[in-house]
């Protein structure tokens, strides 16, 4: 049974991360930490995780050197997180689920998020998108945990920019996501009043996910990619939805579009290629691991339209880093992430 730490374990990631561990079959939590509610039992915080966690409660996240964990996920803010994880990697594999360690060039980091003080272990960290980076993530030490949006975006352009079907000049990225990406801080942008009214954009040109999504992109391709990428807040509380436009090098049906993703996918436990002319909303993948992806070419423009839907809590972050943990410790892939969407 492995033995779990979950640093951060009191914000939207953590708390999912708690969830979905609560039933795994081969993993047991055995710290939980949390400023804000030291000392305080997981299950009075998180009155939903009622007899699943019982004696265990919130440490402080400075005691990390007394937990003596197989795996470690830092579910610490962006930043915080680089901090944490060089004294984490002394006792146990990590997988970090901030920015911290995405981004391969420490320039291209320090532009977007800032000095980063841990440098050294960027060109150590594995990108952890199980789809396509398994065999690395099976043997490492560190995983960089994808974000959401660069989730469900890369997902969806993967079998085009593997097959050089597409012009990598002309990628745009129209997402929505659901308020929780924000975070479970108190904020006025995101709060039941302002938000429920409204459908808006924000970040225009200016996202941080934007380099991750054209990092990864541009070595799917081998060649750089550079993507327009906007990102809105849907009035939800969870899910992403990215539409992706591309312009294809030579003409291509739906019908030949459809079978590439399948073929690519084909294997894939957490990615559904919707049958021809289906599209997916993000209600058929709430509360799970899966990205469900849906494909259309407009063969009088010579364009490609793909339509991918995650939930952002869970294949965008908590449940993908449960994915990476089990391959990396030899476990079944889908070990306590097999159960049907939340659909209603």
């Amino acid at each position: 049974m492995l033995k779990v730490a979950i640093f951060g374990a009191s914000g939207y990631t953590g708390f999912e991360l708690l969830r979905i561990l609560a039933t795994h079959p081969g993993a047991r939590v055995i710290a939980a930490t949390s400023r804000q509610y030291n000392g305080r039992a997981v299950s009075d915080v998180f009155p939903s995780l009622t007899g699943f966690y019982d004696g265990l409660d919130f440490s402080d996240p400075e005691d990390r050197t007394a937990v003596k964990a197989d795996i470690a996920f830092s579910a610490m803010p962006h930043g915080a997180s680089q901090e944490v994880v060089p004294e984490l990697l002394r006792s146990s594999r990590v997988i970090d689920l901030s920015a911290d360690f995405r981004i391969h060039d420490p320039k291209v980091y320090n532009a977007w998020y800032g000095e980063h003080k841990s440098e050294g272990l960027l060109k150590d960290a594995v990108f952890g998108l199980p789809e396509l980076y398994r065999p690395s993530i099976k043997d490492a030490r560190l995983v960089a945990n994808p974000g959401c949006y660069p989730t469900s975006a890369i997902l969806a352009l993967a079998p085009l920019l593997k097959a050089g079907l597409i012009e990598t000049g002309s990628v745009i990225i129209d997402s929505k996501s659901g308020v929780s990406g924000a975070g479970r801080g108190a904020s006025l942008d995101t709060s039941f009043v302002e938000v429920s009214p409204g459908f808006k954009a924000y970040k225009v040109g200016a996202h941080r996910h934007t380099p991750e999504i054209e990092q990864e992109l541009s070595l799917l391709a081998g060649t750089e990619v550079s993507v327009t990428f906007t990102p809105h807040l849907l009035p939800v509380s969870r899910g992403i939805l990215s539409t992706v436009y591309a312009s294809a090098k030579k003409g291509i049906s739906t019908k030949d579009a459809h079978g590439i993703y399948q073929e690519f996918y084909g294997r894939e436990r957490f990615v559904r290629v919707m049958p021809v002319g289906k599209y997916p909303d993000i209600s058929q993948v709430r509360g799970s691991n899966y990205c469900d992806i849906g494909v259309y070419a407009d063969e009088t423009r010579n364009r490609i339209i793909i339509v991918s839907v995650i939930d952002n809590l869970v294949k965008g972050a908590s449940g993908q880093a449960v994915q990476n943990m089990n391959i990396m410790s030899g476990l079944d892939e889908a070990a306590g992430l097999l159960y049907p969407p939340v659909s209603i």
